[in-house]
């Protein structure tokens, strides 16, 4: 399985909601997995684990994370035994699961305050059976998380300098936080003007924007870069209705829009809720006459977890 790719494609959306043009980076087209964010964070882990000679893999997940099937297949491709610890009372099924158990991942349940634990004693067993095991943090926390949206905010300026479109605003998922944190980290070393907005699909404030800063600094720090402040995350949690994996009418009503309209799939847990949460936020602060990107970060599977209900929507 090769882990590398080109840029994601960058489209011109169908939406012009207040006279904004929007267009949507595609990063669920990156070729590994169904792709997505977690995608483009698992290539420069594997290649740390192969460069540190690593060979077992532990991370952690819920059973509806894009991050656990991706490094589940990743790693079942280089034959690399994976451990992944999950929290038992979000244990439903969803086409997610099913793939990391298709990929045959070696999945431990625990109870959400035992995690930290597990995950211990789960690196421990490992070293005792002589193997050398890598942990990834869940959802690909982690400065080399953060580094491939570095990485992502460069591909962004590509396509700004060949195409002279320049983007106002970019908005995107914002769950574990890096992401959102290495897309600020390119705009601060490239010392652009515009707004990166996360919408958050579970965390609250303060938490969830003080997590994102501390991956910024933590990124800036290892670069000899002055640290910055909070206000400077713009984290919106007013979007995220009762919290992970909810959603209501109007978030189904937008993906089915976005499908019909321009053939892209998003859903319930991340990009539908965000581009949902995103068409509201431009609604409450008026933003007018701007160029806005979308960043497609993946999911695509658990689209098909919801395919009944969007029949269903009206």
């Amino acid at each position: 399985m090769t882990n590398h790719f080109d840029a994601s494609p960058i489209h011109k959306m169908t939406e012009n909601l207040n006279n904004n043009t929007f267009y949507i980076k595609r990063d669920d087209l990156i070729p590994i997995s169904f792709g997505g964010n977690k995608a483009r964070k698992a290539v420069l882990f594997f290649e740390d684990l192969i460069k540190g000679k690593f060979d077992s893999i532990v991370t952690y997940g819920s059973s509806s994370s894009n991050h656990c099937r991706i490094i589940a297949n990743i790693a079942a491709g280089k034959g690399i035994p994976c451990h992944i610890i999950s929290p038992s009372g979000s244990n439903q099924s969803t086409a997610n699961s099913k793939l990391v158990e298709l990929f045959g991942s070696f999945v431990t349940l625990c109870p959400v305050s035992e995690v930290r634990i597990t995950i211990e004693r789960k690196l421990d067993e490992l070293k005792i059976q002589g193997y050398n095991p890598y942990f990834i943090q869940g959802g690909g926390h982690g400065d080399i998380g953060t580094q491939a949206y570095v990485n992502a905010y460069q591909e962004i300026l590509g396509y700004e300098n060949s195409s002279g479109i320049h983007f106002d605003y970019i908005f995107h998922t914002s769950g574990t936080g890096t992401t959102q944190a290495g897309l600020v980290c390119g705009k601060l070393l490239n010392d652009d003007d515009r707004e990166i907005v996360g919408i958050s699909n579970a965390r609250k404030n303060p938490y969830g924007r003080q997590v994102i800063l501390d991956s910024i600094n933590s990124y800036l720090m290892n670069l000899n870069n002055r640290q910055i402040a909070t206000e400077k995350v713009k984290f919106i949690d007013d979007y995220i209705l009762e919290g992970y994996g909810s959603y209501n009418n109007k978030v189904l009503q937008t993906i089915k829009e976005v499908l019909v309209h321009d053939g892209i799939p998003l859903d319930t847990s991340y990009t539908g809720k965000a581009f949902w949460g995103m068409k509201e936020y431009i609604k409450k602060n008026n933003i007018t006459d701007k160029k806005i990107l979308f960043i497609h970060t993946g999911g695509t599977p658990l689209f098909f977890d919801k395919l009944e209900d969007l029949k269903n929507e009206q």
